[in-house]
């Protein structure tokens, strides 16, 4: 979340910024309000602190002299300011609730450098990698290509779990597990730690990373306690630091996770229908940083790269795209979506989405550290996929498949692949 403090001084910039997300700015007026409230009360509670102390000494030394009936008096008047202070601060609670919500809707604040846009089609290409395969023949799409080998399912799933779901069998589904492992060994040899997180999360945790409260329609969510399923590993690499302080030296602090995820995609009907492209379940390596303040843009195109590295490994054509303000995600102050092509699309597909969130979510997460002169600060945290398995997977499959129906087993997954050389 951003710090008040900073919304406080700067409202017309949060305001610039609220208009250019295509974010209603009604909230941050009733955000202001609140706080010019809240800080009038707190205000008011601390004068009538500050004259009850005042009293309890008059009391005593009243007392001592033997006036006990004036005395009695400011100890009445201390009972009649003790119920107004007890009146003020249950108006404070229930403002102080209302305040730190409406302060958890507010997105962070696009870099300086991120282009102003209305939507996907103002983002910037920064550059491309690789060249689309020309085939000889007409390409399947993944769609096609996974049933006519009878190792992908799709009408299974649909009968098991309802729309959007996919059953990958044999050598597919070997495959999958072949780019899972294949994506951990290369992060892990590049200086990341792999966790294995839980998948499901408390309301708190799930808070601190920026899905909550306004993306709950998006998430699985279990009522009997209240846990969600992830919808990203994010939310467990950054939240397992909630309320940390790290050291100078336990920083950059670089992670990795294989994870199922899962999302309802409650935006997105009518997107995707088809295929394995957009999922209510997916799995992917994810890729999270917890670094210094001054680290964090150095690091957002390290991280960057980290993810293009796997494509090229992969022999994946694919462009590198910096996202406009209106296409930014609610946490991000600047992100780079790497987008594969697809040859069943004619076109690039987001497989993995680079974002500096800054200290947005080390705010919400209240994760800090110190620094050379021993004070505490937020630290900044970076996130991506390294990369959107099934998304790559369906890459491969369309970018590999060969005019006989069977698919090339890429050069770098042979190992993982047991030597085989193709699929079908």
């Amino acid at each position: 979340m951003l710090d008040i403090k900073y919304v406080r001084n700067n409202i017309e910039e949060v305001k610039n910024s609220l208009e250019n997300r295509k974010n209603d700015t009604k909230i941050l007026e009733e955000l202001i309000k609140l706080d010019e409230k809240r800080r009038e009360i707190m205000n008011i509670v601390q004068d009538y602190r500050a004259e009850r102390n005042n009293n309890t000494k008059n009391v005593a030394d009243l007392k001592k002299q033997g006036k006990n009936e004036e005395a009695q008096k400011i100890i009445d008047d201390g009972k009649k300011i003790s119920e107004k202070i007890k009146e003020l601060d249950n108006e404070l609670k229930k403002i102080d609730e209302e305040y730190s919500l409406k302060l958890l809707y507010i997105p962070n604040i696009p870099a300086n450098d991120v282009k102003v846009g209305k939507d996907e089609n103002d983002n910037i290409e920064l550059r491309k990698w690789g060249e689309p395969k020309k085939f000889n023949f007409e390409p399947k799409a993944h769609w096609d290509i996974g049933p006519d080998l009878n190792m992908m399912d799709f009408d299974r799933a649909s009968k098991l779990s309802g729309s959007r779901f996919t059953i990958l069998k044999s050598q597919i589904a070997k495959l999958s597990r072949a780019l899972t492992n294949f994506m951990l060994d290369t992060h892990t040899k590049n200086g990341y730690t792999e966790i294995m997180p839980p998948h499901l999360v408390t309301r708190e945790t799930i808070t601190g990373t920026g899905q909550l409260p306004k993306f709950e329609d998006d998430l699985y969510h279990t009522d009997a306690d209240d846990l969600f399923l992830i919808p990203t590993a994010e939310v467990t690499l950054v939240g397992m630091h909630k309320d940390d302080i790290l050291t100078l030296d336990e920083m950059p602090a670089k992670y990795c996770a294989y994870t199922p995820c899962y999302r309802r995609e409650a935006g997105s009907y009518g997107r995707d229908v088809r295929g394995m492209i957009r999922q209510h379940q997916f799995d992917k390596v994810e890729l999270v940083w917890h670094v210094h303040p001054e680290e964090s843009e150095k690091a957002h195109e390290q991280l960057t790269k980290d993810a293009e590295n796997i494509l090229q490994l992969l022999e994946l054509p694919y462009r590198v795209i910096s996202l406009c303000t209106g296409d930014l995600g609610f946490s991000a102050v600047k992100t780079y979506d790497i987008e594969v092509w697809l040859p069943s699309y004619q076109n690039y597909k987001e497989i993995s989405s680079c974002s500096n969130t800054k200290d947005f979510q080390a705010r919400r997460a209240n994760i800090r550290f110190r620094d050379k002169d021993n004070k505490l600060k937020y630290l900044h945290t970076l996130n991506g996929s390294g990369l959107a398995v099934g998304r790559t997977l369906v890459a491969v499959l369309e970018n590999y498949q060969m005019e006989d129906g069977r698919v090339k087993i890429p050069e770098v997954l042979k190992p993982y692949m047991n030597g085989l050389e193709y699929i079908g």
